[in-house]
């Protein structure tokens, strides 16, 4: 009796699934907002850092951060994953004021990308920009 009871809850917990994430938490990505003086550090620290600029093309070619890639707020959701493959990837995103950089972080993160932070608009950024 004891063998089939044993035998029975394996069973259950083998084809429900529940049995999977034992002693993991799985945890879900949130919006997270980060200073100027933030996203500075972390791009000097580390060389794999993405820099999303989401304006549009003429914004970014008036200026924009050193090294940023251009992806559109409003083409996120169509080239996102073409342009960004790696979901894990640190991800920093900026606009010209913080608005659009919000909404376009927000919508990574519901598209599965995990490390993402909003750094607000490169009108608040005080360090140097480019043209291109």
């Amino acid at each position: 009796m004891k063998k089939w009871f044993l035998l029975s809850i394996s069973l259950l917990l083998a084809f429900s699934g529940c049995g999977q994430n034992l002693g993991r938490e799985t945890k879900k990505t949130e919006y997270r907002k980060i200073s100027a003086e933030e996203a500075k550090k972390m791009l000097d620290e580390n060389a794999h850092v993405i820099l999303l600029d989401v304006r549009t093309e003429t914004e970014y070619k008036e200026n924009h951060i050193s090294g940023a890639i251009l992806l559109p707020h409003n083409e996120i959701e169509k080239k996102a994953e073409e342009i960004l493959p790696d979901k894990e990837a640190l991800i920093l995103v900026y606009c010209r004021s913080g608005v659009r950089s919000k909404a376009a972080a927000t919508t990574l993160i519901s598209m599965g990308y995990t490390t993402v932070y909003d750094i607000g608009g490169i009108i608040n950024w005080p360090y140097s920009t480019e043209k291109s």
